[in-house]
């Protein structure tokens, strides 16, 4: 059977899944697809381009284009886009740590902050405000999905400090995600009135 990208990138998002972004390696992955390291670079560029295309395959869950357009307000819209993103992004291990790293590189082709800036733009900001309001709502779900997934991480260890308090970690970070997204939705509402005015 020939390697195709496709392989690729599903063994790769396994080990990410088993293993954890820091033992995803082209060697490991080679191995895992029973090929010499060199076979993988018909497929990828690199291992930067890979981290791409496995971000790619997270986002996709998260941005898929919408039929029709959707009947909901513009904040309902954005809690429900960055509601799925962090879905996405909890469905891998590491998948924020991936997605982040990503972006940042410029590998991902997925349009998430397109689909992000969507519902701001229609609260009424205009495109100089939309893009970077749609960015800071992106770096807030990478950044609390980064912290709730090393959290995980640490608790299934067994070192995360015992203050006496039980640990409700799933709890906690989705209450606080969901107030985070709250703040960033009236920010956006407040912004809006003021320009109006």
């Amino acid at each position: 059977m020939q390697l195709t990208r496709t392989d690729v990138v599903d063994a790769a998002v396994a080990l990410l899944d088993e293993y954890g972004l820091a033992d995803l390696s082209m060697r490991r992955l080679a191995t895992s697809l029973g090929v010499a390291p060199g076979a993988l670079y018909w497929h990828v560029a690199n291992k930067q381009a890979l981290l791409g295309a496995v971000a790619d395959r997270i986002l996709l869950r998260a941005a898929a284009p919408e039929d029709r357009p959707s009947p909901e307000d513009w904040d309902a819209r954005l809690l429900r886009v960055a509601g799925a993103l962090r879905d996405a992004l909890l469905s891998h291990r590491d998948g924020a740590e991936v997605v982040a790293a990503s972006l940042a590189a410029r590998q991902v082709s997925v349009p998430v902050r397109e689909r992000l800036a969507e519902p701001v733009r229609a609260a009424g900001l205009s495109e100089d405000e939309a893009e970077p309001a749609a960015l800071a709502v992106l770096h807030f779900v990478l950044g609390a999905t980064t912290d709730e997934q090393s959290r995980m991480q640490l608790d299934s260890l067994g070192v995360l400090p015992d203050d006496g308090a039980p640990v409700a970690l799933a709890t906690d970070a989705a209450a606080g995600f969901a107030l985070g997204l709250t703040l960033f939705v009236d920010g956006i509402r407040h912004r809006v009135r003021t320009l109006e005015r």
